[in-house]
């Protein structure tokens, strides 16, 4: 049996409901007002969470991207000129985290290295996420272990040895894993929804599913097996400037991801064989007894 974690107000694992975050990440586009209709979306669809990204540009951008070109909305600029356009500071997440706040979520991020992780604490998120890049960054690891918080880590990109290293580091008793695969899009073929089980088993800790997929299927899969959390990103539009939005749900998909996560939590049951009320009249009409 799993344990189970406290995130804000809000469990996962245990007979909890789904944990659903929104994962907005840089699809704001460097935009107050669109994070502000992101986090809309969310609380709309019935999310638990919405996630953002942090970086510290100077620190998280490799040495031979920093000054390669990048064609934006606001023109050409080298690859660090367009990461700090599109990064919040302190105003902006402010901002941010009353706007969630007020329309009942959770928000968080995943830092991008240890800067990043102490800013992140200086605006008290609940919780911190280790996005699939950053399973190896073993100094970021320890640095959030020693805020005392709970960590939610995906796993894509990493071996079973790199997550048990990660685990490690990071302990359990406050601990969710998220089986990932980091292929944009997701093919049905490299899903590998069974994983889902082997990090249970492994860990003992409550395990869901973070989703880079075109559609819904897959994470209803996830569900469906017993991913006790879902993080899709979102988007107001596909065709958006941006490179993750091609890859995330608009408001409608979104909105019946929540919507069949819940009908698929009702329908699970409690495994125990019993007639139902509405089996009654069927029963009583249809049922031959052979005396």
């Amino acid at each position: 049996m799993t344990s189970a974690v406290q995130i804000g107000e809000q469990t996962i694992g245990g007979d909890a409901p789904v944990y659903v975050i929104g994962e907005i990440g840089l699809n704001h586009n460097g935009d107050v007002d669109i994070a502000k209709k992101l986090i809309d979306v969310s609380a709309d669809a019935g999310a638990q969470a919405v996630k953002f990204q942090k970086r510290t540009p100077d620190i998280s951008t490799p040495e031979h991207m920093k000054s390669m070109p990048r064609e934006t909305p606001w023109g050409t600029m080298t690859y660090l000129e367009y990461r700090y356009r599109v990064e919040f500071g302190k105003d902006e997440y402010t901002e941010i985290a009353q706007y969630a706040k007020s329309k009942g979520l959770d928000w968080f991020a995943s830092p991008w290295d240890e800067e990043a992780v102490e800013f992140l604490e200086e605006m008290n998120v609940p919780t911190h996420k280790v996005a699939s890049a950053s399973v190896t960054d073993l100094g970021m690891l320890r640095k959030l272990k020693e805020t005392g918080k709970p960590i939610i880590l995906s796993t894509g990109m990493s071996t079973i040895e790199q997550i048990d290293t990660a685990v490690e580091i990071l302990g359990t008793d406050k601990l969710v894993l998220l089986h990932a695969t980091s292929t944009y899009p997701l093919p049905p073929e490299e899903a590998n929804l069974r994983t889902i089980h082997t990090l249970k088993d492994r860990y003992g800790v409550p395990v869901g599913y973070s989703g880079h997929e075109p559609g819904l299927q897959i994470s209803l899969a996830a569900v469906a097996i017993g991913a006790q959390a879902v993080e899709r990103h979102i988007t107001l539009d596909r065709t958006m400037w941006g490179s993750d939005h091609s890859a995330s749900l608009e408001p409608r998909g979104f909105g019946a991801l929540i919507r069949d996560i819940r009908i698929i939590e009702t329908a699970m049951g409690d495994g125990v064989k019993r007639v139902f009320p509405g089996e009654l009249a069927p029963l009583s009409k249809l049922r031959r007894v052979d005396g």
